[in-house]
């Protein structure tokens, strides 16, 4: 059985997959709209860290903000006074 579910997963992301690409036209980008003005593109260094460095930056500045303002304290479990301990119960 889940080998007949995950052939079929499979057959329906591989279809999704082909009509998406067949259905975009690329040949399109090419023609420039009225009012199109282009800037200067942006080099590997620059993609990599607008991409790539900054939102890991982001990332750790996020979790560093939370664990610095973090008030909780760690939590511990008390035994209840009801529950009575191995020592008493045996004796």
């Amino acid at each position: 059985m889940d080998k007949k579910n995950a052939l079929r997963a499979g057959a329906l992301a591989a279809g999704t997959t082909l009509m998406m690409l067949l259905m975009s036209s690329p040949a399109l980008a090419l023609t420039r709209d009225d009012g199109d003005d282009p800037g200067p593109g942006l080099s590997v260094i620059q993609t990599l860290g607008l991409y790539v460095l900054l939102p890991i930056a982001l990332f750790v500045v996020i979790a560093g903000l939370v664990m610095a303002l973090d008030k909780s304290k760690i939590r511990t479990i008390k035994p209840s006074s009801n529950v009575k301990s191995e020592a008493k119960a045996k004796a």
